[in-house]
C-alpha cells in the first residue's frame, strides 16, 4: 500500500530513526526527520505533515511541550513513540493534544496499522434525536457496555459517565456537569479526573482509540456520544 503522506519522525535516536526512515519509505510514506523539538516544529511550519511520530524525550525540550506548541502550527494527529509507558505519561499526552501513544519498544506492523488510523479522515457524526448510540448500549443495573454485541465490564463512574452521555442524546455534556453528575458537588475533582475517566472508558469501547467512535471530545467544553 502507497501513499502520499507525508510523515515527520521526531526521533534523536539515530539507529530507531534510521529504522523507521527506510519502514515508512517502503511502506509508501514521504518521509522527514527532526532530531530536536525546535527543529520539528520548523518542519510542521514548513510542511503540511499527514502524521508526526514525536518521542518524547528530546536533547532540547520534552515532547510534551512539542505537543502543546504544535497545536498552533499545525493540524497533523501526533503519534507519540516513547519509552516512558506509564499511565501518567500517556494521560498528559493525550491531555495536550496526542492522538495517540505507542510505548518502545514496538511491534513495526503495529506502527504501521496507527499510522493508517490516524491518516484517516475524521469520522462525521450526524446529529441525532435518538438516545442510542449505534453499535453502543449501557446496562446500568449490571454496569456492562454492550459494543457490537460485546459485552464489556464497566466500573461504577465509567458506567455514570456513558449513562450520563446517553441521556444528552448527542448533546455536549460540560466537564462541570459531568464532575457534579460524577463526583458531587463542592468535591475536589477537577478536568483531569474527568480526561483520566474519559481515557479509561475509551479503552474499553473503542475499537480503535486513536479514531474514537462513541465518545468524542469537544475541545474545552465537554464530552459527547456520538448518535447514529
Amino acid at each position: 500500500m502507497s501513499s502520499d503522506a507525508k510523515i515527520l519522525i521526531v526521533e534523536d535516536e539515530e539507529q530507531l530513526l534510521r529504522m523507521l526512515r527506510s519502514t515508512l519509505i517502503q511502506a509508501g510514506y514521504q518521509v522527514f526527520t527532526a532530531k530536536t523539538g525546535m527543529e520539528a516544529l520548523e518542519q510542521m511550519i514548513l510542511h503540511e505533515f499527514g502524521v508526526v511520530l514525536l518521542d518524547l524525550g528530546l536533547p532540547d525540550m520534552d515532547g510534551k511541550e512539542v505537543i502543546d506548541q504544535a497545536r498552533a502550527i499545525s493540524r497533523a494527529p501526533v503519534l507519540v513513540i516513547s519509552a516512558r509507558g506509564s499511565e501518567k505519561e500517556k494521560i498528559a499526552a493525550l491531555d495536550l493534544g496526542a492522538s495517540d501513544y505507542l510505548a518502545k519498544p514496538f511491534d513495526m506492523g503495529e506502527l504501521l496499522a496507527r499510522i493508517r488510523v490516524a491518516l484517516r479522515p475524521p469520522r462525521v457524526c450526524p446529529t441525532s434525536q435518538q438516545p442510542r448510540a449505534a453499535g453502543l448500549q449501557i446496562d446500568p443495573a449490571t454496569r456492562r457496555a454492550i459494543v457490537d454485541g460485546e459485552s464489556i465490564r464497566l466500573s461504577k463512574k465509567e458506567t455514570e459517565l456513558l449513562q450520563l452521555l446517553m441521556e444528552a442524546e448527542g448533546a455536549i455534556v460540560s466537564h462541570e456537569r459531568i464532575i457534579e453528575a460524577i463526583w458531587g458537588r463542592g468535591s475536589d475533582a477537577d478536568f483531569m479526573n474527568v480526561r483520566v475517566l474519559a481515557w479509561q472508558v475509551r479503552r474499553k469501547i473503542e475499537p480503535e482509540g486513536a479514531a474514537p467512535r462513541f465518545l468524542i471530545a469537544e475541545a474545552g467544553l465537554g464530552y459527547r456520544l456520538c448518535l447514529d
